[in-house]
């Protein structure tokens, strides 16, 4: 049986897509390519993993108002990356959670997603 083998992409709308790339790449490093938006290289030095999961219609895990999804990016030190989130005037929760998954932190972009960083266990 054909299956699906990893997450191909995650697409949204945005009111001003230029602008929320350029936010994305000043805060999050993501560098967009010509065609607008960026790619991500796997590798066996980058631990992680992509996961798909439903939520309850209900949760609160995305934060308040009608949020119906929430992107979760791996990051490489999560503490240092709040930290700078911070200091630019990013909408960044106080709450940090670690487990033995890694650690999470959550920001607020300028359209008002919630954001999810995860920096896995070493």
């Amino acid at each position: 049986m054909a299956k699906v083998t990893g997450l191909g992409g995650i697409f949204f709308k945005s009111r001003d897509p230029a602008a929320l790339t350029a936010w994305y790449a000043k805060h999050l490093g993501l560098d967009a390519e010509a065609w607008g938006g960026a790619r991500f290289v796997e590798d066996e030095q980058r631990p992680g993993y992509t996961l798909w999961s439903p939520f309850a219609a209900d949760t609160e895990y995305f934060g308040p108002g009608p949020q119906a999804c929430m992107i979760n990016f791996r990051v490489d030190d999560l503490d240092t990356l709040l930290a700078q989130m911070r200091a630019a005037g990013v909408a960044v929760d106080e709450r940090v959670e670690q487990s033995e998954f890694g650690s999470f932190g959550w920001i607020t972009d300028p359209e008002g997603t919630r954001v999810e960083l995860w920096q896995p266990p070493r």
